[in-house]
């Protein structure tokens, strides 16, 4: 069981080879990205929300330094082995991939997704990546979020 899980976590490499144009045409492959530190009822909803609307999941997750630099002192809680299995876990998530970068654009363009979806705190047109997929035909959506869930909020309440 342990080694499917760690099957979906993969590299660049990995994808690239994984995403042929074979598969390809029978996948519809959804791409989002997050630092997903403290897994709660707001990322169930909002990653099996993407699901429903595609064949694969991908999640790009932000490195331990990544997060440190986005969310300041004392971020990470968990380290980034740690939230990918946990995301791996998820039976609706098929792969997941680290990345360093501030932004996690290097990988859109790699992964050329057919949906690309963050979190209702943006608008479509200003998600990281949203000329390149829609230059393609690709569709950038956002899903609301589930009111009253946050990692912030969560890691507030545990202090």
């Amino acid at each position: 069981m342990r080694e499917h899980l760690l099957k979906k976590i993969v590299s660049t490499v990995q994808i690239t080879g994984i995403l042929n144009p074979g598969y390809r045409k029978l996948h519809t492959v959804a791409f989002t990205n997050g630092c997903f530190d403290i897994l709660h009822r707001g990322h169930i909803y909002y990653l099996s929300k993407i699901r429903e609307k595609a064949d694969i999941l991908i999640i790009g997750l932000n490195s331990d330094n990544s997060v440190h630099r986005l969310k300041g002192p004392g971020r990470p809680v968990q380290d980034q082995q740690t939230r990918a299995e946990i995301l791996a876990s998820l039976f609706f998530v098929d792969f997941v991939i680290l990345f360093a970068e501030e932004t996690p654009i290097r990988l859109i363009t790699l992964i050329r997704p057919d949906l690309l979806v963050k979190g209702g705190d943006y608008r479509a047109e200003d998600i990281v990546g949203y000329e390149e997929v829609t230059s393609y035909g690709g569709r950038v959506e956002t899903i609301p979020f589930l009111e009253g869930y946050s990692s912030s909020d969560l890691i507030k309440r545990i202090k």
